[in-house]
């Protein structure tokens, strides 16, 4: 029960930030390989959310958001040059999914793409980064002597 309530304490993390799902993890100890899991599923139900109730947040976007004449930033020069795919794989690390998901959604993604390149990124940044504090903190550990 007790791993049951950190994987949602690190889902729930995921849901909002992978940036914070990962050291929630850790300092819950958990398992490298489930803080992955629960990470990534986290953040890929909040990009799903987002995508799936895009319609709405479009429109409302588009309402409030003032057009610019000139496209500007690193997701405009991602979605310029990469399309979906690309706002997919670098807005889980640049931007976070969630925030991803709206700009891919204000941007006109079409919603199936975009939500299997969202889940692709989330997936890979989710190994990397885990993968990286989890070796990270191997490097501070006192070996046992026997």
């Amino acid at each position: 029960m007790d791993v049951l309530w950190k994987a949602g304490s690190v889902t729930l993390s995921g849901m909002f930030e992978l940036w914070a799902a990962i050291p929630v993890g850790f300092m819950l100890q958990l398992p490298p390989v489930l803080i992955g899991i629960f990470s990534a599923v986290g953040a890929i139900i909040s990009a799903g959310i987002v995508i799936f109730l895009g319609g709405s947040l479009r429109a409302w976007l588009l309402k409030r958001v003032e057009k610019r004449s000139k496209r500007q930033g690193r997701m405009w020069q991602i979605w310029d040059k990469y399309g979906v795919v690309g706002l997919g794989l670098a807005s889980p690390l640049l931007t976070g999914a969630p925030l991803g998901a709206a700009i891919g959604i204000s941007l006109g993604a079409p919603t199936k793409k975009l939500m299997l390149w969202m889940s692709v990124g989330i997936i890979i940044w989710s190994v990397l980064l885990t993968a990286g504090v989890a070796f990270g903190l191997l490097q501070f550990m006192v070996p046992e002597t026997k």
